[in-house]
C-alpha cells in the first residue's frame, strides 16, 4: 500500500513537471508589437533572447550539463547559471530594483524555469513602458542607464547561448533541427 502511495505521488510530480515545462515562455516568439518604440524594440530584443536560451537548454542531459571544452572555461552548466544571473540584472533594471550578490542554489530546471521567466516579466514591462529611460541597472549607490543592458547583459546573454549550443552540438545533443532563429518559430 505505501508503494502505492509512492507510485502515485511520483505520477502527480511527473505530470505536474511537465505541464510547467511545456508552459514555459518562449518556445516561440510572442507575436510583434504593431508600433516600434523603444520599449517594444528592447522587449523584442529580450524575446530573442528568450527564444534563444528556451532552445539551446532544451532537453539537456547531464553530460551536456558538465561538458566544457577545456579546463579553462565555465561548463553549460555553470554558463546556464550566468546567464540566470545575468536574466537577474536584466529584470531588475525594468523593475528598479537593486541588484544583490547573494546566488541562489537551483537546479538546472530550476535555473531554467527562473531564467524564462525573468525574461517574459522584463519583456512584459519594457513592452509597457511609454519610456525605457527609467529602467536602470542598479547595483548599490551606482545606477546605470538601460543602454548598459543592451550591450551588457542582453548581448552577452546571446552569446552565451550560442555557446551552449555549440557545446551540446559538441556533446552530441544537438538543438531540435526545427527551430528557425530567424522566424521565431517552430516546424511541427
Amino acid at each position: 500500500m505505501k508503494n502505492i502511495k509512492y507510485v502515485i505521488l511520483f505520477l502527480v510530480i511527473s505530470i505536474t513537471s511537465a505541464q510547467t515545462e511545456a508552459k514555459l515562455p518562449f518556445y516561440q516568439l510572442p507575436e510583434n508589437a504593431e508600433i516600434y518604440t523603444a520599449g517594444t524594440v528592447a522587449a523584442k530584443q529580450v524575446e530573442a533572447l528568450g527564444f534563444r536560451f528556451y532552445h539551446a537548454t532544451d532537453n539537456l542531459t547531464q553530460k551536456d550539463l558538465a561538458f566544457k571544452p577545456n579546463a579553462e572555461v565555465r561548463t553549460t552548466g555553470e554558463t546556464i547559471q550566468h546567464i540566470y544571473d545575468l536574466s537577474l540584472i536584466i529584470v531588475n533594471a525594468t523593475l528598479v530594483k537593486s541588484n544583490s550578490k547573494d546566488k541562489q542554489a537551483l537546479t538546472y530546471l530550476e535555473l531554467r524555469k527562473e531564467t524564462l521567466l525573468n525574461l517574459e516579466k522584463a519583456s512584459v514591462l519594457l513592452r509597457a513602458s511609454k519610456d525605457i529611460s527609467t529602467f536602470k541597472i542598479i547595483f548599490g549607490a551606482t545606477k546605470m542607464p538601460f543602454w548598459n543592458n543592451i550591450n551588457g547583459p542582453i548581448a552577452d546573454a546571446i552569446w552565451h547561448c550560442g555557446q551552449i549550443a555549440s557545446y551540446r552540438r559538441i556533446s552530441g545533443n544537438p538543438i531540435n533541427s526545427k527551430v528557425n532563429h530567424f522566424t521565431g518559430t517552430v516546424k511541427e
